[in-house]
C-alpha cells in the first residue's frame, strides 16, 4: 500500500519538477521528562509505513536533465543502537530498511542535511511543510541558500517551495481499497466499544468509566489508540461540543453523549452516539433525537458521487430546522429560520468532514470557489446534532441541557455509499435494546 502511494506521488512530483522532503513527527513531552506515546507523521505515514522517530523521506522522481535513470526513494533514520535500544526500544537500522519497507535507498539521520544539496540538484521545486518545527525550516533554507549558491550554467536552482496541501493531500483524500480495509477495521472495533458502553452505563456510574471501558476495547482489539480524546458527556456537558474533562458522574434520567473512534494502524474512525442512562429516552429526549435521526439518514441517503460535499449539510440543516419548527423551539416558517440563523444557537457545527489518517483529514473542501463535489473513494462523516444549553431561558425548562448528536463514516462509492460504521444502535429501539442488554435484530437496514 505505501508502496503504491510513494510511486502516485512521485508521478506527481515528475510533472512539477519537483523533488519532496517529509519528515515524520518528533516526540512531544507531556510534562518534565515524560513524553506522549510517539504517533508518526500522517504524510510520512502514508509514504512509508513506518512508525520510528528521527526519520525522513526524500523521494526524488526520474528527470530528463537529470543523470538518474529511475526515481529514487531515499530512507534517513536512526541507526541501530544496541545501548539505546535497551533503553528507548527496538529500533529497524539503516541495512534492513530498504528490504522492509521497499525504499530504494537508507541513509543514518546525520547524514540528512549533508545529503540534500546533491539529492535536489536541478529540482524546480521542492515539496516541504514549514511551519511544524522552526530548526528544520531553517535547515531547509540553508540547503536552497547553497542550491542557490552553486547554480551555474545549466544546473537549476530550486524556484519555490510547494506545500504538500495540493499535492500530497489531494492523493490521500481518494482512498485506495487497501486503505478502505484498514477503515473498516477501525469502523468494527468502534462499533464493539460503542455497543459495550451502551450496555454499561447505568446511573452513578462516572464518565471516566465509560471513557476507560472504550479506550480498552480499543486498544486491546489491536488499535493504535483513541483516533482523537474521547467525549464521554453526560447530561449538559453533551452541549459542549468538545467536552473532554469526562469526570461526572451519570445521572438516572440523562442521556449520554459517546464521540469516539478507534484508530487502527493509524487510520480514524469517527463515530457519537447518543443514549439514555437509565436505558428509556424520555418523551422530550425522544423528540429531539427523532428530529436528528432524521436529518442524519437524509444527508447519508443523500451521498452518492456528483453531489457537493455543501449539499449533506444543508439537507440535514434543513430537516433539523424543520424538526425545530415542529417541535415549537424554533419559530418558523422554516426558510425564515434558515435565512435568519436562528437555529445557531440549537445547532451551530457543520455536518462532515473528510476522514483517514487524521480525524480531520486532508483535501480541499472547495474547488474554484465552489463546493466539492463528493468523487468515488472519499470518506466523509455525516454528524447532525441539537443542543439545547442547560440555562437556555428562551425554551421551557422540560428541553433544557439535552444534548444529542449521530455521526457515522460513510464512504463514498462509485454507486452511491457505504455506511462503514454500520450496525452500531442509532435507531431508538436499537438503542434502549442496547442500553438493557438485549439483542435486537435491525429492522432498519
Amino acid at each position: 500500500m505505501h508502496t503504491e502511494h510513494r510511486q502516485r506521488f512521485l508521478e506527481v512530483l515528475r510533472e512539477r519538477r519537483a523533488a519532496a522532503v517529509i519528515p515524520t513527527a518528533t516526540h512531544k513531552v507531556r510534562n518534565h521528562d515524560c513524553e506522549y506515546r510517539f504517533r508518526p507523521d500522517s504524510d510520512f505515514w502514508y509514504l512509508t509505513g513506518f512508525d520510528e522517530p528521527d526519520a525522513v523521506l526524500v523521494l526524488v522522481p526520474a528527470l530528463a536533465t537529470t543523470k538518474s535513470q529511475g526515481p529514487r526513494t531515499i530512507l534517513y533514520l536512526r541507526e541501530k543502537d544496541r545501548e539505546r535500544e535497551i533503553w528507548t526500544g527496538r529500533r529497524l537500522g539503516v541495512a534492513a530498511a530498504p528490504a522492509a519497507l521497499a525504499v530504494d535507498e537508507a541513509r543514518p539521520i546525520e547524514k540528512l542535511w549533508d545529503d540534500l544539496p546533491q539529492l535536489l540538484k536541478n529540482v524546480e521545486r521542492i515539496v516541504w511543510r514549514t511551519g511544524p518545527d522552526e530548526a528544520r525550516d531553517r535547515e531547509m533554507l540553508h540547503v536552497i541558500s547553497k542550491l542557490r549558491a552553486s547554480a551555474k550554467g545549466p544546473v537549476v536552482p530550486p524556484l519555490e517551495l510547494l506545500d504538500p496541501a495540493p499535492l500530497l493531500h489531494e492523493l490521500r483524500l481518494m482512498k485506495s481499497p487497501a486503505e478502505i480495509e484498514v477503515m473498516r477495521r477501525a469502523a468494527r472495533i468502534t462499533k464493539e466499544a460503542h455497543i459495550q458502553a451502551m450496555r454499561r452505563a447505568q446511573p452513578d456510574l462516572n464518565e471516566r468509566e465509560i471513557d476507560a471501558l472504550v479506550e480498552a476495547i480499543f486498544r486491546s482489539q489491536g488499535g493504535t489508540g483513541c483516533a482523537y480524546t474521547n467525549i464521554v458527556a453526560g447530561g449538559a456537558n453533551a452541549c459542549i461540543l468538545h467536552y473532554v474533562e469526562n469526570n461526572q458522574a451519570l445521572r438516572d434520567g440523562d442521556l449520554l453523549l459517546i464521540d469516539a473512534g478507534c484508530e487502527f494502524d493509524y487510520y480514524a474512525s469517527d463515530v457519537t452516539r447518543t443514549f439514555p442512562v437509565n436505558g428509556r429516552f424520555s418523551a422530550e429526549q425522544r423528540a429531539l433525537y427523532d428530529v436528528v435521526l432524521d436529518a442524519q439518514l437524509a444527508a447519508v441517503a443523500h451521498v452518492k458521487p456528483g453531489v457537493t460535499f455543501n449539499s449533506v449539510h444543508e439537507l440535514a440543516l434543513q430537516r433539523l430546522v424543520a424538526g425545530l419548527v415542529k417541535l415549537g423551539l424554533l419559530e418558523g416558517p422554516v426558510e425564515t429560520a434558515l435565512e435568519k440563523e436562528t437555529y445557531k444557537r440549537f445547532y451551530m457545527h457543520r455536518t462532515s468532514h473528510w476522514l483517514g489518517l487524521d480525524v480531520h483529514d486532508c483535501g480541499a473542501y472547495v474547488i474554484d470557489g465552489s463546493s466539492r463535489a463528493l468523487e468515488a473513494g472519499m470518506v466523509l462523516t455525516v454528524e447532525p446534532g441539537l443542543y439545547v444549553a442547560a440555562d437556555d431561558e428562551t425554551v421551557e425548562a422540560r428541553w433544557r441541557g439535552i444534548g444529542i448528536r449521530i455521526e457515522d463514516d460513510v464512504l463514498v462509492t462509485a454507486t452511491g455509499h457505504d455506511v462503514l460504521t454500520a450496525g452500531i444502535p442509532k435507531h431508538v429501539d436499537e438503542v434502549e435494546a442496547a442500553c438493557q442488554g438485549r439483542a435486537l435484530q435491525s429492522v432498519h437496514g
